[in-house]
């Protein structure tokens, strides 16, 4: 058979998707040590085997859009490619989410009819969900352990070396924070952008400090609480309009995100209708979403642990439900663009930008 037969040879359904191999799968500890195998252990082990094909999924998904975002210079095409992919991995998730409640079909009782047979495995001991979590760009020094251990020592050396691996490598939080950086458009000609958004702030504060002030339906305590809410360029806009600051809060861990990718993607979510960056912000609002979806999934996770077993240790020797809370809790990756709604202003009190530079931002054609 030549090369080119062979290339459109006939594939059968059952071949080509490795069905014997998957669907034999399965294989219930029940069964292997009761006389009668527990019922819902088959649903226990598929929906965690569905689980990592689709954390495999999400691999395969994440690694292309870095191998886009680590070149130096990003494509714009290449945005589009990204936030669909992206945006797939988001489907993904809202399954993942909705496949607890598949999980919640079997009761506390039914679960305890195998779950003696489980120990010590573990969740935690996904090690593909610990390479999404690399590769979005988890810090290991903002990782929740359990029982003081870290998080890779239930895997066998050659997986921990390939966890490091993604460590040592940039992640999709570095590598939109480096493309963030290189954001033009914030100093053009006699326009800088930071300086023209200090001056709307404060225009915009005034506004509001006068009438609050000025209000005939507060009190004077009332006004004082509001002024107080309102805060002003030195309390939530600080962190931009002082690069010290910043810095300041990057030390001490509040924030993660350069003050150069901060002020950019600040930006970018200001003029957000300006053509050119169309893409730029959906960008965002989809690591923001994924972002999103990670801490639901955590959080409905810790809910279902709370329904099977309540207060009991985990399998795995973690304190089961208050580990998985926290984690939820804490485990943000692209919180510091969730903060940027921190800063917005009314686009009424947007700077007017340079007729030059809205035409750079622009799609523009010329007639011949």
């Amino acid at each position: 058979m030549s090369d080119e037969s062979k290339k459109y040879a006939t594939v059968h359904y059952n071949n080509y998707l490795g069905l014997d191999q998957l669907l034999s799968a399965q294989k219930l500890k029940s069964a292997e040590l009761d006389a009668e195998p527990a019922h819902d252990e088959m649903l226990f082990i598929i929906v965690h085997q569905a689980y990592e094909l689709w954390f495999k999924q999400i691999i395969h998904e994440l690694e292309s859009v870095l191998d886009l975002f680590r070149k130096k210079r990003v494509h714009p095409r290449s945005l589009g490619t990204a936030i669909a992919r992206l945006e797939r991995v988001i489907e993904i998730q809202k399954l993942l989410i909705n496949q607890i409640r598949i999980m919640e079909t079997m009761t506390p009782l039914d679960f305890l009819d195998f779950r003696n047979y489980l120990f010590p495995a573990s969740g935690f001991q996904s090690y593909q969900f610990r390479m999404v979590e690399n590769l979005l760009g988890l810090e290991n020094e903002h990782r929740i352990t359990y029982n003081g251990r870290p998080y890779d020592e239930v895997f066998d050396q050659k997986k921990k070396e390939k966890l490091q691996d993604v460590v040592d490598a940039t992640s999709l939080f570095e590598a939109v924070e480096d493309w963030l950086e290189r954001t033009p458009f914030l100093k053009f000609g006699d326009f800088e952008f930071l300086e023209a958004y200090r001056d709307a702030v404060n225009r915009m504060l005034e506004k509001e400090q006068k009438a609050i002030k000025e209000s005939g339906y507060l009190n004077e305590q009332e006004k004082e609480i509001r002024l107080q809410m309102l805060g002003g360029t030195d309390t939530y806009f600080q962190s931009v309009l002082d690069k010290s600051s910043h810095q300041k809060r990057l030390q001490n861990g509040e924030l993660r995100l350069s003050y150069e990718a901060t002020i950019a993607a600040l930006f970018i979510n200001l003029y957000r209708d300006e053509p050119i960056l169309h893409l730029p912000f959906k960008l965002l609002v989809t690591l923001i979403e994924i972002d999103e979806a990670l801490t639901t999934w955590r959080y409905r996770h810790a809910q279902m642990v709370m329904r099977m077993i309540g207060n009991k240790i985990g399998t795995g020797g973690s304190s089961g439900h208050a580990y998985l809370r926290k984690t939820a809790e804490t485990h943000h990756i692209f919180k510091d663009l969730h903060g940027i709604s921190t800063l917005l202003i009314p686009r009424s009190e947007l700077p007017d930008l340079p007729e030059a530079l809205k035409e750079q931002l622009d799609f523009n054609f010329k007639h011949q």
